[in-house]
């Protein structure tokens, strides 16, 4: 990603907004990080919190470049393993503690309020007699953050990215400290009820000062609960310089399809494992490179492979940084993602490896899910299969592998759309006018 030097604002502004996210930086979310980068480079002040700390060495360059502080809330220990709630409290004091008695002593109704707030949604989404115990710890991470919020004296709003736990500890952290919340919902935490049971999500969304979604088909789904928050679609934006085609056409041989993602039943792996078993029956010579973020089906996939004897054609890698993945993007034929709707309801929006193929002016095939239709246009910018469908999709990628000027012209116009409508420089300065509206009364803090 390129350094932006220009800014909308002439000035850094001291007021900050506080973004709070279950785990940072996870190389998954490449968007959350090029998003909180660009927001900075236009002079908008970030604090981050982090609900997990993360081990994992591998990190992008974005993560490096951005200045926002980073404070990791402190561990808590597993609630399952405790013989009580009571018990898990005494086991975890000198976590929440402190901070919780500065707080009640600053804001007393608020915190008593909340705590209120907190045990009713313990009963009223509990499992037959057992408490939805989780309230409890958001709760508690909630008045972490709001005691910081308060001590600091510099966050005027905060943001939660994932509309399911993050965004349940900043509704709390939002009534104990006073201070306004919004936040950005993604996809298994729109669709999977066990994330936001009963009207939970209704609660949040009308408790939030506006929701941002990735998908119009995302928007549409957030309307239809009847809440009348504003809700605004932001596509997540890449950096279209940095995602570059190939300087000149290239004929592997054989050719090279390229997946990339999480082992987890939304993405569809063992249905393009399927289709590639059909391409090798009728002899049609290619190989499968398949990059895995890892995921609960991975061992399942590696037996996948064997069983349909496809370990001469598939290359399994594990995940790369995002830098590494932009030379790959140069190293294929096409890319192909079988997305499709998992039994709970899970399903990818639109999924960020399609933007960044496609900028790389990449041919592409997916599937008809979710907001996918918004990013390919079928027979224009990439193909679009049903999704469980193998056999479509073999033909698909059979077309594709041969018709060298189709996938060209597929490719160019592919290019064409993501600079059109998922420019990163253009999409975030909608969230930017977002946050700078709600710190219009506070542009400065003594």
């Amino acid at each position: 990603m390129r350094l932006y030097v220009f800014r909308l604002m002439t000035q850094p502004i001291a007021a900050e907004i506080g973004y709070l996210l279950k785990s940072y930086p996870r190389t998954s979310e490449t968007f959350i990080a090029n998003e909180i980068y660009l927001l900075e480079q236009r002079g908008l002040r970030l604090r981050l919190f982090s609900m997990l700390t993360l081990t994992d060495p591998r990190r992008h360059a974005v993560v490096d470049a951005t200045q926002a502080p980073l404070h990791y809330l402190p561990p808590f220990s597993s609630m399952s393993a405790a013989s009580s709630l009571f018990a898990w409290l005494q086991a975890n004091t000198a976590a929440w503690q402190a901070g919780h008695k500065q707080l009640f002593k600053a804001r007393p109704l608020a915190y008593a309020a909340t705590l209120l707030m907190a045990v009713r949604l313990a009963i009223k989404h509990r499992e037959g007699r057992q408490l939805a115990t989780n309230f409890f710890k958001e709760f508690l991470q909630g008045g972490i953050i709001a005691h910081e919020v308060l001590s600091l004296g510099t966050i005027k709003h905060l943001h939660a990215h994932f509309c399911h736990s993050a965004t349940t500890v900043a509704m709390f952290a939002s009534r104990l400290s006073g201070i306004p919340f919004s936040f950005t919902a993604h996809a298994k935490d729109i669709y999977v009820a066990a994330l936001n049971p009963g009207d939970l999500l209704p609660t949040k969304l009308r408790r939030a000062e506006f929701a941002v979604t990735c998908t119009q088909a995302n928007h549409t789904h957030l309307s239809a609960l009847g809440v009348t928050t504003p809700i605004h679609t932001v596509y997540h934006g890449l950096d279209t310089q940095a995602f570059t085609p190939r300087a000149q056409s290239i004929e592997l041989n054989p050719p090279v399809i390229l997946t990339v993602g999480r082992v987890v039943e939304k993405k569809g792996f063992p249905v393009l494992l399927q289709a590639c078993r059909l391409l090798k029956e009728r002899g049609i010579r290619f190989e499968l490179l398949f990059i895995s973020g890892a995921g609960v089906g991975e061992p399942g996939i590696v037996k996948l492979i064997e069983e349909l004897d496809l370990s001469d054609v598939v290359r399994l890698r594990p995940a790369v940084t995002q830098e590494e993945l932009k030379q790959i993007y140069q190293q294929v034929t096409l890319f192909a993602l079988a997305c499709q709707i998992a039994e709970n309801g899970d399903r990818d929006g639109i999924p960020n490896v399609l933007v960044e193929a496609m900028a790389a002016g990449l041919p592409v095939v997916s599937t008809t899910v979710s907001g996918i239709p918004e990013l390919i246009e079928h027979g224009v910018s990439g193909w679009l299969v049903a999704p469980k469908d193998a056999v479509a999709l073999a033909d698909a990628l059979e077309q594709l592998l041969a018709a060298h000027a189709l996938r060209e012209q597929l490719g160019r116009a592919a290019r064409e759309k993501v600079i059109r409508q998922f420019d990163a420089e253009a999409n975030v300065n909608v969230l930017l006018r977002l946050f700078l509206e709600r710190l219009q009364h506070h542009p400065f803090v003594k």
